[in-house]
């Protein structure tokens, strides 16, 4: 067999080499750069799966290696996020202890949507046609095996890994939902029904809500839709204004920011056509000044600006209206508690002063003028203590002297001297 090979199919009629793209794209789409970089010199030049028929990445050898010409190639793996791995089953119980069935027809997403509807968090594929759900975190007790060992094709779609024989694939059951509430600093979004192709007429809404984020970084990790009715947007989950739609005449940037804590991610598809989907990454950023200390050696001034700066930028990010309630260019000042006792002191004194002129001037008012006939006995009144009348005005001192008369017919009154 030559290196290139001829273009084969498997028993479904489809290309082997659809088949290996998505193995390697569920097993290392989501490599690093450094990881990525030696695929191609691996994979690029191999058009058909491996001489036996498999689809799990090969690589030619020297024929003086015990006869063998080729093995598989051993590159670290990346799988997608919600691919659990690949896992050992002995029997009973298996891998995962909820429900079980089987079909020739299995893919991927039909085993997870199976699991989903019933509530459970995992679901897993064995031998191309079983069904595995449960909810047991201990799926890993037989020990995990290498991701070559779950290669063997699903029943219902051939260009999938449905686990192996004695080996389950697992998968988290999120992948492939039609909507979902994030709010994770990261995670990746699949269309709906991935890896199979998405459905006609969907209709899909995912929040991403990271309080505090100051943006959030999307990166495409996979996009193929089929047309420009078929569509994905980004909305701001505040105002619902469309911020970006992307459709298959509007390919989208491989990565790209949005300023904002709060995005909705909308998918619709109509009746007619159906592709493989997207897989977007999320990673929210969060703004480290809020963390940061103002330095000591700042004025008062500044300081208080920079706070006021700080409360500002955090109502943008968050959509939260800040109260800022001291003055960017004045300096707050406090007043000496002594002045406050004094100022305390000074209006008590005015109202005493106050309130005592009044009663003094109602007394006064209420003696009658004794009779003429009676002015002869006004000697004869035994002297009383003197009355004295106190004037106070609040921007001088306190006044205190005798009040003089100003008739005769006072004479008796004991404020006018012999």
């Amino acid at each position: 067999m030559g290196r290139e090979g001829l273009e084969s199919t498997t028993t479904a009629g489809i290309s082997m080499q659809s088949a290996i793209l998505m193995i390697e794209f569920l097993t290392y789409g989501f490599c690093h750069e450094d990881v990525t970089a030696k695929i191609p010199v691996t994979l690029a030049t191999r058009k058909n799966g491996n001489p036996d028929g498999d689809v799990s990445p090969w690589c030619y050898i020297a024929e003086h290696e015990d006869g063998i010409y080729w093995k598989y190639c051993e590159i670290p793996s990346c799988r997608m996020p919600g691919n659990l791995g690949c896992y050992k089953d002995h029997g009973e119980p298996p891998p995962l202890t909820g429900t079980s069935e089987t079909s020739n027809k299995l893919t991927i997403q039909t085993c997870i949507s199976s699991c989903r509807s019933q509530q459970f968090k995992f679901a897993g594929m064995e031998s191309g046609y079983a069904c595995f759900c449960g909810n047991n975190p201990d799926y890993w007790r037989y020990g995990e095996a290498a991701s070559t060992e779950c290669n063997s094709v699903c029943f219902g779609d051939h260009t999938q890994p449905c686990g192996g024989d004695g080996r389950v694939i697992l998968f988290d059951t999120l992948i492939g939902a039609c909507g979902g509430n994030y709010t994770s600093a990261t995670a990746v979004i699949y269309s709906p029904d991935f890896p199979d192709t998405y459905g006609t007429g969907k209709v899909c809404y995912w929040t991403i809500q990271v309080p505090g984020a100051s943006q959030i970084h999307f990166t495409f990790v996979l996009f193929e839709i089929k047309d420009a009715t078929d569509m994905v947007e980004l909305l701001d989950g505040y105002t619902y204004h469309v911020l970006a739609r992307f459709n298959g005449k509007n390919k989208p940037p491989h990565t790209f920011n949005i300023s904002l804590d709060f995005v909705i991610l909308y998918f619709f598809s109509d009746d007619i056509n159906q592709a493989q989907g997207f897989a977007i990454r999320y990673r929210a950023v969060k703004d480290n000044v809020h963390q940061n200390k103002i330095p000591v050696n700042h004025t008062l001034p500044e300081r208080t600006n920079e706070q006021a700066n700080l409360s500002i930028n955090a109502a943008r990010s968050s959509k939260i209206l800040y109260v800022i309630t001291t003055s960017p260019s004045h300096p707050t000042s406090s007043m000496p508690e002594w002045t406050i006792y004094s100022l305390t002191a000074l209006l008590i004194l005015s109202a005493t002063a106050i309130i005592a002129k009044i009663l003094l001037h109602v007394t006064m008012r209420s003696h009658q003028i004794p009779a003429a006939a009676e002015t002869e006995d006004c000697s004869d009144v035994t002297t009383a203590g003197e009355i004295w009348s106190i004037f106070y005005q609040p921007s001088t001192s306190i006044s205190i002297f005798k009040k003089k008369l100003r008739n005769q017919q006072d004479d008796c009154n004991p404020l006018v001297g012999d």
